[in-house]
């Protein structure tokens, strides 16, 4: 059971409350806490009239091209955490995309195709997709990647990232364009075949699309301007705090592993490392059908602390 104060008591108790608190702030030099937003304090800079995007000059003066960049540069500059983890996961796995495009003739642009697909993580949408590059799981084996309840590949950073390749340059062999080669990548090659001759229009930028595909391509835009100078974008990252690569060293495995936690213990790691620097592996055993395979292990002991002591 309750007791109701009378109101100019409750008063004058919230006011003793008030001079409490604020003389509390005063004797610990502390301010009062004020509300923030977690946005970039600094005002972003104009959007340019042109851009470079896949090697070619990109015109942005049309005024609903400009309009839709626009809108994604303002989400991403200020969707703070998920931007922060975009920069500071840059440094650990660009290293890896960016000779892989270029080994495959793949404008390096398209990193930050997989940016948006994945934040560059693993990540699995309720689709069904997965990876950093968002494979879906009949369209995976079309590109060489394995399925199995062992492994899967579309979680394996390399070769996903080739299957990619493959994938979108499939798609500028259809466009002979490679925006509408990455647009492709999201609406799907016949789909924006459909589109673009049902409109009597050539270029992506030209076509009413779905909403998402829509934003797709300026997506990625925004991202690759706002990852060439974050700063401007009120991203001050030092480079200490981005993610650093993994230090690790290549073996080809040709026997089976039937225990990969009392594999690794022998080893001087464990299994959680072992997933982090194989993401691909599901289960704690590798079997006759998942051979031949090349597996990263840490290099020295810098990196990992394991084991842990209580």
């Amino acid at each position: 059971m309750s007791t109701k104060l009378p109101p100019k008591l409750r008063t004058t108790l919230l006011t003793i409350s008030l001079l409490i608190a604020g003389f509390s702030c005063k004797q610990t030099n502390n301010p009062p806490p004020i509300a923030t937003t977690g946005t970039p304090s600094n005002e972003l800079p104009p959007l340019p009239n042109r851009m470079t995007f896949f090697e070619s000059p990109c015109d942005l003066t049309d005024l609903d091209v400009r309009e839709r960049l626009d809108r994604e540069l303002l989400v991403n500059a200020y969707f703070q955490s998920s931007t922060s983890l975009i920069i500071k996961r840059s440094t650990r796995y660009f290293p890896i995309i960016e000779p892989l495009l270029k080994a495959a003739g793949v404008p390096d642009d398209f990193k930050y195709l997989c940016v948006i697909e994945s934040n560059l993580s693993n990540v699995s949408s309720p689709a069904g997709a997965a990876g950093f590059w968002q494979f879906m799981p009949f369209t995976a084996p079309e590109y060489g990647l394995k399925i199995s309840n062992e492994v899967d590949e579309r979680l394996h950073l390399e070769k996903s990232t080739q299957a990619a390749c493959a994938l979108i340059k499939s798609n500028y062999t259809l466009f002979n364009h490679w925006i509408n080669a990455c647009a492709a990548y999201n609406r799907g090659p016949g789909g924006l075949m459909s589109d673009l001759k049902g409109q009597r229009v050539e270029h992506f930028f030209d076509a009413s699309m779905n909403p998402e595909t829509s934003r797709y391509v300026f997506r990625i835009m925004a991202m690759k301007i706002i990852l060439e100078n974050p700063k401007a974008y009120g991203f001050h990252i030092s480079p200490k705090e981005t993610y650093p690569p993994y230090q690790t060293q290549k073996i080809t495995l040709t026997t089976p592993i039937t225990n990969l936690s009392e594999w690794a213990s022998k080893r001087g790691f464990n299994l959680k490392i072992m997933r982090i620097l194989n993401p691909w592996i599901l289960g704690n055993q590798l079997s006759v059908k998942s051979l031949p395979c090349i597996l990263e292990i840490p290099r020295g002991k810098g990196q990992f602390k394991s084991p842990h002591t209580l």
